[in-house]
């Protein structure tokens, strides 16, 4: 089972919860996980999203180092950093097991 993130991790774990915290960055999310790796106007064409818009919204996913960016040439592509999607859902399932456990000592018919 995995520990608890500690205090240290906690702010870099609440930035990446940030991260996803809107559905159209979900969407592309999915989108991404479809696909070995696609640029923003491939993006754009799966999604009712200005290119603009999923431009923001792509730049907000690489912040938070859930999305990678490889220029090539004249444009960019993206890819999902499955390691770092892995190591969040780690986090979070740590996270979940420790605050939805009974607390040590704690009667479970209580």
């Amino acid at each position: 089972m995995n520990s608890f993130p500690d205090s240290t991790a906690l702010s870099p774990l609440a930035d990446r919860l940030a991260a996803l915290a809107h559905p159209a960055r979900l969407e592309i999310l999915r989108s991404l996980a479809e696909r070995e790796c696609c640029c923003c106007k491939e993006v754009v064409g799966r999604l009712d999203l200005a290119q603009s818009t999923v431009s923001q919204h792509l730049k907000i996913l690489v912040d938070a180092g859930l999305v990678r960016l490889t220029p090539e040439g004249a444009r960019s592509l993206y890819r999902l950093d499955r390691e770092a999607l892995a190591g969040l859902s780690d986090a979070v399932g740590a996270l979940l097991s420790t605050c939805c456990a009974a607390p040590s000592g704690a009667d479970p018919q209580e």
